[in-house]
């Protein structure tokens, strides 16, 4: 170590060894050993976990943090008091000062790898990366930092970490009740164009005489969350040799940018579905996995990165689940060997051994983990960190995406519980409360209980090393768009080949964002504050996740018979014999401007950070409401925003004679709302039983509408879409749509991919009918 004053609060890789784990963690004496032997490591230095005791003494919070651990690890299996007492410890942590010598100690070295470079700032526990306790991304990383003061505050986030709920959950399920301990990794970052994660051993069989290499293209960070479906590849280490290539599905890349940022950048087609190591490459990895697994004398988990060329070995630990490999499958199992009987419902990934039967139970988010009882099957999109309290009750674990090193697959392994990773469908095609069995060494889930013996099925999970990637989506002249309502769903409607949210709703996401409280109660409560924090992050969470791709906000569209019901609503909404046209849309705003206002704030702020937000305004009736309209957006800090989209609804038939008009005032699109169109144009109330059968969208005069609206918006040189379900349910009414020349169309997640087949064949075609007349001229 550094023969200095500073020598308990910082040293450099070159200085440490595997020894020095009780002072520099698991990952920094990882990267200490590899450099020494000479292994390709960007250079760096550690935060000693004394440095972490020094600052917590000079504050005069070690004891109460250390009552407090102990305090939330009993309570680890209720979940809302762990919730609250790993809250205030952590709190603890980031109020903290960093005491000055500490401070001078980091920077120093911070400067020896160069002026304001970028560094990735990682948490080493001194447990972590240990035999039988990996702490599998528990701890905080964070990438691309760049400057003294961020490099600080980042250092302080991690020591927090050591206090989070996933954490303090782990720690109870190992007995580990010692005083929790962290030093911080500071590494010179590596900006690479393709990473990933080797085990030098099959983590899902334990063969020892292979290697499994996942690469996806951008930072590591997406394959360790599970966040992309990374390529996996399978290399015979005698040879080398590649024995087989799975091609992944990645929807986009995570890039560090030059102000010290990380992007989320959508990937093409051709870039989602191809390949992102070469044959060479992937032996390449191998040949440097097999050199770390030489030096350790045992199986390793690894991290690497190819940057500009050059291949880095970024971390390594031991393996630290290589049991046997029906262990952790008692609950519900046949006899070891025998098969699982009935239908296979999916086939995934096998990435943690094992074989059980239980109940299914779909989780969308971890806050819902209450809801799973001890013995179900945890299915959900996929996992992090804070599934950990959940996973521990789990019989076995499904996920929709991952591959065999993602965080799902590597916490199964070490709790021992059967799982299957890049399902893909599991969450929409199992059912709660269904029975099945789950063979995490062979990637199955299984209809039924574990009983009589069926014949084997090979794994679809991978394909021949010469085999073509899937086909990729066919390209459209007409953008496709979802509708979307529930801000949690947005990250896995995201991941669908769609061009973005043509319609939020903001209606829907109030009322879960609000909690069922009607937001004039709110606002009568002084609740102002609470309520621009609550709708800010419910939409931070839908635009986050759609990167670069556009998200057309719908402003609340009130009718008063449905806000009636909200806790509140009886002060403040009317009664109406037809609220379908009665109290609603631009009206409200001009009526109540301080709501309108206050709804233009939480957007304002939330595309502070995320421009790709733009606003609509629904059921505009006529001109001079739309002019006061907008006078409120361009008088709100929304309004001086620069790259700010406008659109209005066309749902009153009003809008087919005023589009030129709304044009000149500033408007940019104008989505049909054809549910609302078909009600005026017909006279039909859409929520009628009785009338049911005059509802039709494909009306001629509704469709007649339609084209005057679409023309009126090419004329005017505006962009014109529509949302709605006619178009996935009648391929008549999406080739008329085509034909007209709309620009977009919008539809539920649920029927995007047969919406695109359907415009895909409209377009067709048309081309072919083109191409024909012609020929014929």
């Amino acid at each position: 170590m550094l023969h200095d004053a500073t020598t308990t609060l910082v040293t450099r890789f070159e200085e440490v060894r595997l020894g020095d784990a009780g002072t520099v963690g698991g990952k920094g004496a990882n990267l200490g050993e590899m450099t020494a032997a000479g292994l390709p490591i960007p250079p760096g230095f550690v935060v000693t976990a004394d440095a972490y005791l020094r600052a917590i003494d000079g504050a005069g919070v070690r004891q109460r943090l250390l009552d407090g651990f102990r305090s939330a690890a009993r309570d680890a299996d209720d979940p809302d008091r762990l919730t609250t007492e790993a809250a205030a410890l952590r709190a603890t942590v980031v109020g903290l000062e960093v005491p000055d010598d500490v401070r001078r100690a980091i920077l120093d070295e911070y400067h020896r790898l160069g002026d304001a470079v970028a560094v990735a700032v990682r948490s080493s526990a001194t447990s972590e990366d240990a035999e039988g306790t990996s702490f599998a991304g528990m701890h905080e990383t964070y990438n691309n930092v760049v400057g003294d003061d961020a490099v600080i505050a980042r250092i302080r986030d991690c020591w927090a970490s050591l206090y989070g709920d996933r954490v303090i959950s782990y720690r109870s399920s190992q007995d580990m009740d010692e005083e929790p301990e962290l030093a911080v990794v500071v590494q010179t970052q590596v900006v690479s164009d393709r990473s990933g994660v080797m085990f030098t051993v099959d983590p899902s069989t334990g063969a020892r005489d292979h290697l499994v290499i996942e690469a996806a293209l951008g930072l590591g960070e997406v394959v360790v969350s599970g966040a992309v479906e990374p390529d996996t590849y399978i290399v015979a280490k005698e040879g080398p040799r590649l024995v087989s290539v799975r091609v992944g599905r990645q929807s986009h890349r995570l890039v560090a940018t030059a102000g010290g940022d990380v992007r989320r950048e959508e990937l093409d087609p051709s870039l989602a579905d191809a390949r992102v190591l070469t044959d060479d490459e992937v032996l390449e990895v191998a040949a440097l996995g097999l050199r770390v697994e030489a030096h350790y004398g045992q199986p390793q988990d690894t991290e690497w990165a190819y940057s500009g060329g050059t291949l880095w070995m970024l971390q390594s630990r031991p393996v630290t689940t290589l049991g046997d490999e029906h262990a952790g499958a008692e609950a519900g199992a046949g006899e070891p060997g025998s098969a699982p009987a009935g239908t296979v419902l999916i086939r995934g990934l096998a990435a943690s051994p094992g074989r059980v039967s239980g109940r299914v139970r779909i989780l969308q988010a971890p806050d819902e983990g209450a809801a799973l009882q001890a013995g179900e099957i945890l299915v959900a999109p996929m996992t992090n960190p804070d599934w950990v309290p959940t996973m521990r009750r789990a019989a076995a674990v499904v996920t929709d995406g991952g591959g065999m090193t993602c965080h799902a697959a590597i916490v199964a392994r070490e709790l021992g519980v059967p799982a299957v990773v890049g399902a893909r469908v599991a969450t929409s095609l199992l059912r709660d409360g269904e029975l099945v069995t789950v063979d995490g060494a062979k990637g199955e889930i299984v209809e039924g209980a574990d009983a009589a013996a069926s014949a084997p099925a090979a794994p679809a999970a991978v394909v021949s090393a010469v085999a073509a990637p899937p086909a990729a989506p066919e390209p459209l002249a007409t953008r496709l768009y979802v509708n979307l309502a529930i801000a949690e769903r947005a990250e896995e409607v995201a991941a669908l080949d769609v061009d973005g949210v043509g319609l939020l709703r903001a209606e829907f996401m109030i009322t879960d964002a609000l909690g069922g409280l009607h937001p004039r109660e709110m606002l009568a409560r002084g609740q102002r504050d609470e309520f621009v924090r609550r709708m800010s992050a419910s939409l931070l969470t839908v635009t986050r996740a759609f990167g670069r791709r556009p998200v057309v906000y719908r402003s609340i569209d009130f009718r008063t018979n449905e806000f009636r019901g909200l806790e509140g609503g009886e002060r403040f909404e009317p009664q109406e014999s037809n609220p379908m046209i009665g109290y609603r849309g631009a009206y409200r705003y001009v009526k109540e401007p301080e709501l309108f206002s206050l709804e233009l704030e939480v957007l304002a702020r939330v595309r502070d950070e995320t421009p790709n937000l733009h606003v609509m305004l629904p059921f505009v009736r006529t001109r001079w409401e739309l002019e006061a309209c907008l006078e409120l957006i361009d008088a709100s800090p929304l309004g001086r925003q620069r790259g700010l989209k406008r659109w209005v609804m066309a749902e009153v038939p009003s809008v087919v004679y005023r589009i030129p008009e709304y044009a000149a005032m500033g408007i940019d699109g104008v989505s049909i709302g054809s549910n609302d169109l078909t009600q005026l144009m017909l006279g039909v109330d859409r929520d009628s039983e009785i009338c049911a059968e005059l509802f039709d969208e494909s009306d001629a005069a509704v469709l007649d509408a339609i084209e005057r609206i679409i023309t009126a918006c090419h004329a005017a040189g505006i962009t014109s879409s529509l949302c709605g379900q006619a178009p996935s349910n009648t391929p008549s009414f999406a080739e008329h749509l085509v034909r007209f020349g709309i620009d977009s169309i919008s539809v539920n997640p649920d029927v995007a991919d047969r919406t695109r087949g359907v415009v895909a064949a409209a377009e067709r075609r048309i081309l072919l009918d083109a191409a024909r007349n012609g020929a014929a001229g």
